[in-house]
């Protein structure tokens, strides 16, 4: 975890609420255990929440301004960090990834990281877009170890069907890429679907995007811009990502018939 003084409070909502948060608690003389008691949650969870590596709930914002007597400061800040854009530094993502219980995501046009073979990444990543090639594989290559891991989340990946045809590495890498997602058929965590071509214009006109049930903290959507991050840990608009999710699924081909698919595009290479 890192130390709550190198962070930065005017990087983003989070940040402020997070050390807004320390600010009130080293005041009050209390310790992230004490804080956690008092609101009804793990001590971890309040050095999460302080570190800007977990989202804080609604309730959480009120039971803290009742606890601090801060006339509603924090439910008001909650509302900024419900919505925000969070800028690049946002590394940790793959943090807030490995916390997840369940992880529901769409891919409209490139293949989730989680299921990159590593040739793929390399392909995928590109020498001229990373100046760290090397680097930049292994990171994502150890963001999968969540997934052979115990408690390993369970995944539900809807994959449109541009992401198979667009053949971003060589036939050879592309036959091991959907070799992997056929292997996957046996894996009790993960639920593979294709959205085909044919179930026309997608529900999810905006692009990719990801929904994190998490451990402890708020839910939220992930979904990624130009040199930005956009979350969203409002329950309204996780709703309504839900929904649009289960959209999607419904009109994906079921899990045995995109098996299907991917294998007959593994034998046209």
């Amino acid at each position: 975890m890192p130390n709550p003084n190198d962070l930065d409070p005017s990087r983003s909502p989070l940040a402020f609420f997070g050390a807004d948060l320390r600010r009130h608690r080293e005041n009050a003389d209390m310790s992230q255990r004490d804080v956690g008691k008092a609101v009804y949650c793990s001590g971890a969870l309040v050095g999460y929440i302080e570190t800007a590596k977990r989202f804080p709930t609604q309730t959480f914002a009120e039971a803290c301004d009742k606890l601090f007597g801060t006339d509603g400061s924090f439910g008001r800040l909650w509302e900024l960090v419900a919505r925000c854009a969070l800028p690049s530094w946002f590394r940790e993502y793959p943090e807030f990834e490995a916390a997840a219980t369940r992880i529901r995501t769409y891919q409209a046009q490139v293949m989730y990281g989680l299921l990159q073979t590593e040739d793929f990444a390399r392909a995928a990543l590109q020498p001229g877009r990373h100046k760290d090639l090397d680097d930049a594989v292994a990171a994502r290559m150890k963001r999968q170890r969540i997934l052979t891991r115990p408690t390993a989340p369970e995944i539900w990946v809807v994959l449109d069907e541009a992401v198979l045809r667009r053949h971003s590495a060589t036939p050879e890498v592309m036959r091991g890429q959907l070799q992997r997602l056929l292997d996957y058929r046996y894996d009790r965590n993960m639920v593979i679907q294709i959205l085909p071509f044919s179930a026309g214009v997608p529900t999810s006109l905006d692009g990719s995007f990801s929904l994190l049930f998490m451990d402890e903290g708020a839910d939220f959507v992930y979904s990624e811009g130009v040199g930005t991050a956009q979350v969203m840990a409002h329950p309204d608009e996780f709703e309504q990502a839900a929904f649009r999710y289960d959209l999607l699924r419904a009109a994906a081909l079921s899990p045995e018939d995109s098996a299907e698919l991917i294998a007959s595009l593994l034998e046209e290479l």
